[in-house]
């Protein structure tokens, strides 16, 4: 039997993983056989079964941490662990929407240090090792905030801004938004685990964004429990106004 070749370089493994995994979600979508809540269900399942075994194959010796798959304290024994998310967004991608995202985030020391976003819907694929340049804000600031739930925080800090509110689907989508220009500040703070944000947080990092948490403390991942509840990526240039607006929410 041929045995898989390695490919030796962590960020182009992310990028094709990333890449991979977004062609077996649109594949299992194009068949027309499952829809809705069992098409989530069923992509989430199909996406994560092949990133698994590539990781075990690929990169044997560090940890992993997936959404759709049961933690082990084994990972915490580990410098590296790639922390994935088959599916960031699966009710967006089950209602065949584009604001999806798959998610392929490698953490050393407990950093961020490089990962791949792969939009599959529009088929875009960002990468922390090749960044674009960020185009310049316009003048009127774009929030981005959840298509159903948006954060009260948010809210009120585009509203001090001044800023257009812009409602999106997952958190990778959100926050390459931002990297790609579509819009300029993601604020979260309605709760989110570290495969959601690992990924884009390397990619943003590397496109020489702001990214911390809601308080300006820097994101830790890898840690035994995995809930990290907020997320702010942003332009350089905005990011001590918008923390300076959370702190004065944080007071009331």
């Amino acid at each position: 039997m041929e045995q898989p070749s390695l490919i030796p370089d962590d960020a182009e493994l992310a990028a094709q993983l990333a890449a991979a995994a977004g062609r077996i979600l649109i594949a299992t979508r194009d068949c027309r056989l499952v829809h809705g809540k069992a098409l989530g269900k069923a992509g989430d399942a199909a996406a994560n079964a092949f990133l698994m075994a590539a990781l075990a194959q690929q990169r044997p010796e560090d940890g992993i941490l997936s959404e759709e798959s049961k933690d082990t304290p084994e990972r915490l024994t580990k410098e590296r662990v790639w922390i994935i998310d088959p599916v960031d967004g699966t009710s967006e991608y089950g209602q065949e929407r584009a604001d999806w995202a798959v998610h392929i985030g490698l953490s050393i020391g407990g950093k961020p240090a490089l990962g791949a976003v792969a939009l599959p819907g529009p088929g875009l694929v960002f990468r922390s090792d090749k960044p674009q340049p960020v185009p310049p804000a316009p003048e009127k600031l774009r929030m981005l905030v959840s298509r159903s739930r948006p954060a009260r925080e948010a809210v009120a800090v585009a509203e001090a801004l001044g800023a257009e509110l812009v409602p999106m689907g997952s958190a990778g989508a959100k926050a390459m938004a931002v990297v790609h220009g579509e819009a300029d500040i993601y604020l979260h703070s309605g709760g989110q685990y570290e495969w959601d944000n690992c990924a884009p947080a390397a990619v943003a990092l590397a496109h020489g964004l702001h990214v911390s948490r809601i308080d300006g403390a820097p994101l830790v991942y890898n840690m035994p429990n995995p809930w990290l509840p907020d997320l702010l990526i942003c332009r350089k240039e905005h990011a001590e106004r918008v923390l300076e607006e959370v702190r004065g929410l944080m007071k009331v």
